[in-house]
């Protein structure tokens, strides 16, 4: 029986608008009203995870940043796993270097040392996922997600580093040189303090080594006294691995990658088709028996 689901937010929960569909919220909800417990788990900050949602009037527990910080349903931080102020200035000197755009994400928000190509990277994503929809639109979108995701904009890093009450949670990286991103991501794993994944084709996400989606799912669960076999986690994509490795019931999407596909107990349906919601009544139904 399913105790606890666990639950990734972009290309899963959230569908092409970044929004959580009518039939993901019903499901989820009914999911806590038979007294399942539900955590989203995801590579956003927590006040972007959050913004999403609020939309739809869901409280659970997030673990944000890909496990760098947790948070109690009511807000609070309970654990973070962050990388240190040496590690994160490595990482982000090395990036520099390779001429690499990126954001860090930190306790006190997102920097970002280009705020024009932070924009140009969301429209980007935006437009692949919505051709439809046209670039005009989709910066617009992307210039709210970026206000309210509270990303920053800062001309040196170094000031950044030099503060003293900062927690670095996640460097993440774009470009679309993805031999590049490859080839840099071979390179940070080599380090010992850190650990690179990705959410998507055109990015690289450094932790530390601490912070993984599945360690914070472990430990949550654990402290809940729940067990790990009776938790189900659905995602879409390579920063969820470690979550599936852990759990006794592992989904992937139907727009996930077929590697991540091949990983996985089940295949749903894709985001656009509140695939979230057609796993979680699935296994409400079984526990029903």
């Amino acid at each position: 029986m399913i105790k606890t689901i666990a639950i990734d937010m972009d290309g899963t929960l959230l569908n092409k608008m970044q929004k959580v569909s009518e039939e993901n919220k019903q499901a989820i909800q009914k999911a806590q009203t038979e007294g399942v417990e539900v955590i989203i788990a995801t590579g956003r900050s927590y006040v972007e995870a959050r913004f999403a949602l609020d939309e739809v009037g869901i409280d659970c527990p997030v673990i944000s940043v890909n496990g760098a910080a947790v948070f109690t349903e009511d807000g609070k931080i309970a654990t973070s796993n962050p990388m240190s102020a040496v590690t994160a200035k490595m990482v982000a000197e090395f990036l520099e270097e390779q001429g690499i755009y990126f954001e860090i994400y930190t306790s006190q928000g997102i920097y970002s040392k280009d705020y024009e190509n932070a924009i140009s990277v969301l429209v980007d994503i935006f437009v692949t996922a919505n051709p439809e929809l046209g670039p005009e639109r989709m910066r617009k979108f992307a210039e709210e997600r970026l206000q309210l995701g509270q990303v920053t904009s800062i001309s040196d890093y170094s000031e950044l580093f030099s503060r003293s009450n900062v927690e670095y949670y996640k460097i993440l990286s774009f470009s679309k040189d993805v031999q590049l991103l490859n080839q840099v991501a071979s390179e940070l794993n080599g380090q010992g303090e850190v650990t690179v994944t990705s959410s998507g084709r055109e990015n690289v996400e450094i932790m530390s080594t601490a912070a993984q989606k599945g360690t914070a799912l472990e430990t949550y669960v654990k402290e809940k006294s729940g067990s790990m076999q009776e938790t189900m986690a659905i995602g879409d994509n390579y920063n969820d691995v470690s979550m599936f490795e852990r759990v006794g019931l592992s989904v992937a999407m139907g727009n996930a990658p077929l590697d991540i596909q091949k990983l996985c107990d089940e295949v749903t349906g894709k985001n656009d088709e509140s695939g979230v919601a057609q796993a979680i009544l699935k296994v409400l139904k079984q526990s029903a028996y």
